[in-house]
């Protein structure tokens, strides 16, 4: 073994236990890319250690490429630099920026007087580039520059990376590694480049990672408890939180959100209200199955996957009889802009006579609607001993699709756009069941100008009056007594 370069057993050791599930890269990275920092022992003078000019990471995002490429060269290499490419805005930009960062690495240690201002700061196309790397690297035997993310380089040629490839062939003791997410074959244009690939994090992996550093259970450790000090609480929170992202994975994370970062974030997002019954004093921190069954809306509500700044419903305390309450919020469907106001005009349509078609909706009646409220003097005369129903309380008429569509261009705040396509709406309300098709002289074609329609049974005064508040409406002021 005397002519082979041989990585000490406790710094592989340690770099596996930081980055777990990495171990066949880190192999890969001691075999293609030489270190310096390290006592190694040194090959035979007839034995040329030879490492490529080029290497390529690949892999999909949030598979570690960055931050293990990162640490391998802290505790291996003495000079290296790391370029983020997403930073960069133009081709001259990463230019500029990679002789930039070489400069730094190589500044670092040395006094004012020691270091060398030959570079202006002004790097214009490739060869400039090559020029200034020969000046700086020229009294260094080893140098590694990395390109993180260089496939995400913004207004950069096509012959930009083939000619970023071949930089250790000009630069003597320079080492390329170009970290990419999805590589196009022969995007460099060159034979025999090694790829290293950082593969997705598979379902064990994924939860063995999370599960290192477990959450808390409680804030605060319950003191009504007996010997229940710290080392049983981090006992627990093990056991718990393994088996909780192990849920997790298999109701929401498997298919929405499959690498480790959103996996992550759905965990953290959904442990303190996983918990709260176990605070509570409901149950204990070894009941999973029960605690699992009683959560259980917690693993069915996708919306929590979606970040915004207004607190779900689904993450709100259960009531006190321990059964989930539906909201109207919850049972209301979210529709399109233009979907709520075609409904909004579809129950106008229905529970509107038509006779009162234009005095509700034509612009020249608007100022009389508005005194409809009290403006105007009640007549003399006793009052009508006759009691009438509310319309919405009465079942609702049929309309043709014609009237509907007029409504829809009274109330609307201005006018409709080109590119909405109306019947499609029709199609989409019909398909929820919300605008339900009647007969008529259009009974052959769903579309047709003369074809009856009604809003459907879920359609109720509520929905519509959540609905009109979403698109700040006033409903009432169209509605007829």
């Amino acid at each position: 073994m005397g002519g082979k370069l041989l990585l000490p057993n406790e710094l592989l050791l340690m770099l596996s236990e930081k980055w777990t599930c990495r171990d066949q890269q880190l192999r890969q990275l001691r075999a293609l890319v030489s270190y310096d920092r390290i006592g190694v022992v040194q090959p035979k003078l007839h034995v040329q250690a030879t490492t490529p000019s080029t290497v390529v990471v690949y892999g999909p995002h949030a598979t570690g490429k960055s931050r293990v490429i990162e640490a391998y060269l802290e505790s291996h290499v003495t000079k290296y630099a790391i370029v983020n490419c997403r930073e960069c805005i133009t081709g001259r930009h990463l230019l500029e920026r990679t002789v930039a960062a070489v400069t730094a690495s190589l500044w670092i240690g040395k006094s004012e007087a020691d270091r060398d201002d030959a570079y202006n700061g002004r790097c214009e196309n490739i060869a400039a580039l090559v020029v200034h790397l020969q000046k700086l690297l020229k009294m260094h035997e080893k140098f590694v520059l990395v390109f993180d993310g260089v496939d995400k380089q913004r207004e950069s040629p096509p012959t930009l990376l083939p000619a970023l490839a071949r930089l250790g062939e000009y630069v003597p003791g320079l080492e390329t590694i170009m970290i990419v997410q999805h590589p196009p074959p022969r995007f460099l244009h060159q034979t025999g480049v090694p790829y290293i690939h950082f593969p997705a994090y598979t379902r064990a992996q994924s939860i063995h990672i999370l599960s290192r550093h477990p959450p808390d259970i409680f804030l605060e450790l319950p003191t009504d408890v007996p010997d229940y000090d710290a080392e049983v609480h981090a006992e627990d929170k093990a056991w718990l939180w393994s088996r909780y992202c192990a849920a997790i994975w298999d109701s929401l994370a498997q298919n929405a959100a499959r690498d480790l970062v959103s996996f992550r974030a759905i965990c953290t997002k959904l442990w303190r209200p996983f918990v709260a019954p176990i605070l509570a004093g409901d149950f204990g921190t070894r009941d999973f199955s029960r605690l699992l069954v009683a959560q259980r809306r917690l693993f069915q509500d996708e919306t929590v996957l979606l970040d915004s700044i207004i607190a779900s419903p689904t993450l709100a305390p259960p009531t006190a009889t321990g059964q989930d309450k539906p909201s109207k919020s919850s049972a209301a469907h979210e529709l399109p802009y233009y979907a709520k106001y075609l409904l909004l005009a579809a129950y106008l349509a229905s529970f509107n006579p038509a006779k009162t078609d234009a005095l509700y909706f034509m612009k020249s009646t608007e100022r009389k609607r508005r005194k409809k409220g009290g403006g105007t003097a009640r007549s003399g005369g006793r009052l009508s001993q006759k009691r009438q129903v509310p319309r919405h309380l009465l079942g609702a008429a049929a309309f043709t699709l014609d009237r509907v569509l007029s409504i829809l261009h009274a109330i609307l705040p201005y006018d409709l756009r080109g590119t909405v396509d109306i019947y499609t709406l029709v199609a989409t309300l019909t398909s929820l069941k919300l605008l339900v098709r009647g007969g008529g002289l259009g009974a052959g074609d769903a579309l047709e100008a003369g074809g009856k329609w009604r809003v459907g049974a879920a359609v109720s005064w509520e929905y519509v009056q959540g609905l009109a508040r979403n698109v700040d409406f006033v409903f009432a002021d169209y509605v007829a007594e």
